[in-house]
């Protein structure tokens, strides 16, 4: 019987992403459960830090947060963090570590072993092939081989979100046993103010918006969707990309001025930068196609939070649910990593008028979100049993 869970996590800082999303949700509803929940992560918050209390207990609902100081960006080091985990680890019943690479997952790996605690590990998408190749490629090689294959090896179990992470993931000998449980999405985001949003960032009501919601970011292929825009608006003139999100500045800088060369300016593209809660859903609300062309994504909590909000999708095939959107009909799946085949396809998915015409294919396949967070938590449980 697991009654107290302790999870590990570099941060939970909402400009990280999905990650700190989803962690939030399953905490609160294993908590629901009647599981006692604690979360250990630090202060980070992407280029700045949280403004929270350090070393104390925070009560949000029934889980007990705890952060720490981070003492660097790179690899979200922090002593504190460390130094906590090896006085209290051994009060839990198990331990779920999200991410590797990274500072909080050696300590948390270590002292679980210590104490004779087991532990979970859920690598984010890190182990995917993209990231692999393509993120300090050597360097995470050499991680791998003396430190993150260590953890994974000594893991209880290993928590993909995708049958394709689980895929990737094994492609580099991992052979801990694992489970494919996804993400739990809430449906907070749906019943927005599109109106509202459309007057705020001066999107006449006529005009067709087609949006990106993520962190921005190298691997979310935001070269590939405006070299495809820069093509749908010669069929679509009135369309118009809205890009809701922030990132490293000169990746941001570099964007704008591929976006200007392309001939994609002010009047084409919205950047508003990060948005959250009520700004995002009114995003959701005032967009008529969402995309995400990732090169690498284990899972695409933004992907089902657009499906839930009825929108239809374009995404690439290297985003971890995307088999899931084709069988169900709820969007279209680029075969290729190109900006060819991307927006050729929306044609198809919305023409013009382009008004929501996938609509009716969205709300008959999911009539409720397709992972909804209390099947997800059921399955943790059930898996934390083992």
């Amino acid at each position: 019987m697991i009654r107290k869970a302790l999870h590990v996590i570099p941060s939970v800082g909402p400009r990280r992403g999905g990650p700190s999303v989803m962690l939030r949700q399953l905490a609160a509803n294993l908590a629901a459960r009647g599981v006692q929940v604690d979360v250990a992560t630090t202060d980070d918050n992407a280029d700045r830090v949280l403004d929270v209390a350090l070393g104390r207990p925070l009560r949000d609902g029934q889980v007990t947060y705890w952060h720490f100081p981070r003492q660097t960006s790179f690899y979200t080091v922090s002593w504190p963090l460390q130094a906590w985990l090896a006085k209290h680890i051994a009060e839990f019943d198990v331990v779920h570590i999200h991410a590797v690479f990274s500072f909080a997952t050696l300590p948390a790996a270590y002292w679980a072993g210590r104490r004779q605690v087991p532990y979970i590990v859920r690598p984010l998408g890190t182990l995917n092939t993209w990231g692999m190749t393509n993120r300090r490629p050597w360097l995470k090689k050499a991680s791998f081989h003396l430190l993150e294959s260590h953890v994974i090896r000594h893991a209880a179990l290993m928590h993909y979100t995708s049958e394709q992470e689980r895929v990737e993931a094994e492609e580099l000998g991992i052979r801990t046993p694992a489970v494919v449980i996804p993400n739990p999405v809430a449906t907070a985001s749906t019943g927005g103010d599109g109106d509202a949003f459309r007057q705020r960032h001066a999107i006449p009501a006529h005009r067709p918006v087609v949006l990106f919601l993520s962190r921005l970011d190298a691997k979310k292929g935001l070269d590939l969707l405006l070299v495809a825009f820069a093509r749908l608006r010669q069929a679509h003139p009135d369309a118009v990309l809205v890009i809701a999100g922030d990132g490293p500045d000169a990746l941001v800088s570099d964007l704008k001025r591929t976006a200007l060369a392309l001939g994609l300016g002010a009047q084409a593209v919205c950047w508003t930068g990060f948005i959250e809660a009520r700004d995002k859903a009114a995003a959701l609300a005032a967009a008529d196609l969402f995309v995400l062309p990732s090169y690498s994504e284990n899972f695409g909590i933004a992907v089902v939070e657009a499906m839930a909000a009825g929108l239809p999708v374009v995404i690439t095939n290297q985003v971890g649910i995307c088999h899931d959107v084709h069988a169900g009909g709820a969007g279209i799946r680029a075969t290729s990593l190109s900006a060819v085949p991307m927006f050729p396809a929306a044609s198809a998915c919305a023409p013009i008028p382009f008004r929501r015409c996938a609509m009716s294919a969205v709300t008959v396949v999911f009539p409720t979100p397709p992972f909804p967070a209390t099947i997800t938590t059921r399955a943790v449980v059930q898996n934390r049993r083992r």
